[in-house]
């Protein structure tokens, strides 16, 4: 039987954490569907081509393949600037639908985590979590990241960073990041990630116990 994970939310909720360690408890395969729109962005970048150009959005968008991935920085903050401003061209979001939708349909299943998973790429996720947390709690984290990484950045610019994003994933006319009614919602402001993902796993064990 096929099981469909897809785990929703903001910038630095931990989605991306809970969700790959949701596929290791389980077994199945996992996609971070956000690094599919930092590569295109990156590819922009590194073209010399413009953000906000939908067309050589939409271009770069129909070349990608998740084996390129690896091709690419994709963890810094201009790669996530740079994601948030392609995300919002229909033409880019069209290109990547069937690459994503290939990839939760596989036989045994999937997980995968972004913003529109649970209501435009996999509607019929048999697991919908919507991972959240304040902004900031959010920016601490993006923060202690972009450090690590061994970029320079004030707390006050990742915080505001993070509500750009938000208002601009929010607000898109394209697949915009919305909570899927049927999404179980799991804040993760006070909680470790042992704990977050201990809360998601027992969403999906309840999940499952209700299709048996």
């Amino acid at each position: 039987m096929s099981f469909v994970i897809a785990v929703d939310g903001p910038a630095a909720s931990g989605k991306g954490t809970v969700a790959e360690r949701l596929a290791a408890i389980y077994g199945l395969p996992y996609l971070d569907t956000g690094l599919l729109y930092r590569a295109v962005g990156v590819s922009l970048i590194e073209d010399g081509l413009s953000l906000d150009d939908p067309e050589a959005a939409a271009a770069a968008a129909k070349l990608l393949c998740l084996e390129t991935l690896r091709q690419f920085e994709l963890r810094g903050r201009m790669a996530g600037e740079a994601a948030s401003r392609v995300a919002v061209h229909p033409g880019v979001r069209e290109a990547l639908l069937k690459l994503q939708r290939d990839f939760a349909q596989q036989p045994g299943g999937a997980v995968l985590d972004g913003r529109d998973i649970g209501t435009v790429i996999a509607p019929d996720a048999e697991v919908k979590i919507y991972v959240t947390a304040s902004p900031e709690v959010r920016a601490e984290r993006r923060w202690k990241q972009v450090l690590g990484l061994g970029e320079t950045a004030t707390y006050d610019e990742v915080l505001a960073d993070i509500r750009k994003r938000d208002e601009r994933d929010s607000d898109r006319s394209a697949a915009p990041m919305t909570r899927a009614p049927d999404a179980v919602l799991l804040d993760t402001t006070v909680l470790s990630i042992e704990a977050a993902t201990d809360a998601a796993r027992r969403i999906v064990e309840a999940a499952r116990a209700k299709a048996t």
